[in-house]
């Protein structure tokens, strides 16, 4: 029996085409248009599984890695690990994911349910007081000493840009190519670095405008200081970085953060995790002076379920910032909590 032309062979098959999605009520009597690409909807759950496909399956095809002796080593704060899980599990590879403390629980029992081995680093870094200098030590020391390990390296692996192309594509296609900022957050820089290709490459007008966490090292003219959120903000630049890749820097707090993801929950009934988030803070920051008529579009990259003990949890978010509901109460009339 032949299969239904629209359905789609594998899991995998389903990573990237998002949905493009108007956000209509974000910004109230605006005279700018706001669209989100929402990464949740790809299998893994984040844009991130785009990255792990694109540095996994042609080795995969090669038959460099092969099922039952290959090992992929990777340090991740979550959602590249998720995606990774699942691409080895599928293909029947060993994975082996450094992550840290601040890694939520429900991660790391998803990358148990992939049957993925997890180390938890602990401790952090005693120059720098961050986790990735120390995760990024010890998947070289595991990739040292075992057998047919394999590092992807988003950090530094072009092929993590490459993937982003596409999803740039994506919204150009559905927009007509009528597209004048870009918000996106940055990490590894891979989504940064690959938007900001094709649109060179096309020629477009686009502005790309990368939202980056305060405190983080990826863009000059920050101090290191202790970030809540994972999933935007580096300690170490990473060597993807390309100084020219964004026309403009914002930079947010963790509150800033939090404030927009519960303001994009009452407005639009999105929940977006914390990088999400941020794009929207920058968006509140940056809006006023785009001019009349533009066309924006936000990255989404992942979804708010894996933050529901953290920035959805009013127990969290009142034990670190104290008492300020009224960031977003006004936004659905005051009767959000």
């Amino acid at each position: 029996m032949e299969g239904s032309p629209h359905a789609l062979k594998g899991i995998l098959a389903a990573v990237g085409n998002t949905p493009l999605v108007e956000l209509e009520r974000l910004v109230p009597d605006s005279r700018i248009r706001v669209f989100a690409k929402l990464e949740r909807f790809n299998p893994g759950g984040s844009v991130k599984d785009r990255t792990a496909l694109s540095m996994l399956l042609e080795k995969i095809r090669s038959g460099e890695l092969q099922p039952g002796r290959s090992v992929v080593v990777e340090s991740s704060s979550g959602n590249l690990a998720v995606g990774l899980a699942q691409i080895c599990r599928y293909f029947g590879l060993r994975f082996v994911c450094v992550v840290d403390a601040k890694t939520t629980e429900q991660n790391i029992a998803i990358l148990r349910a992939y049957h993925a081995s997890v180390e938890v680093v602990s401790r952090p870094d005693p120059d720098s007081g961050e986790y990735l200098p120390v995760r990024v030590r010890r998947v070289r020391e595991l990739v040292s000493n075992t057998p047919h390990a394999f590092w992807p390296n988003q950090y530094a692996n072009p092929l993590n840009p490459i993937a982003h192309r596409q999803t740039m594509g994506e919204i150009v296609e559905a927009l007509d190519g009528a597209v004048d900022y870009l918000f996106c957050a940055v990490s590894s820089c891979g989504t940064l670095r690959g938007c900001a290709d094709y649109v060179r490459q096309h020629g477009l007008t686009t502005k790309i405008v990368a939202v980056d966490a305060v405190g983080s090292m990826i863009f000059d003219g920050q101090q290191p200081i202790e970030r809540l959120l994972p999933g935007h903000g580096a300690s170490l630049r990473p060597g993807l970085f390309d100084p020219d890749a964004a026309d403009e820097v914002i930079h947010v707090t963790d509150l800033e953060c939090v404030a927009a993801c519960r303001r994009l929950t009452a407005r639009e009934a999105i929940l977006a995790g914390g990088s999400s988030g941020a794009t929207v803070a920058a968006l509140d920051r940056r809006g006023p002076s785009i001019p009349e008529d533009a066309t924006c579009v936000l990255i989404f990259p992942d979804g708010g379920d894996r933050y529901l003990d953290t920035i959805y949890s009013d127990d969290w978010v009142r034990n670190r910032f104290g008492e300020v509901s009224h960031l977003w109460k006004e936004a659905a009339g005051g009767d959000q909590a």
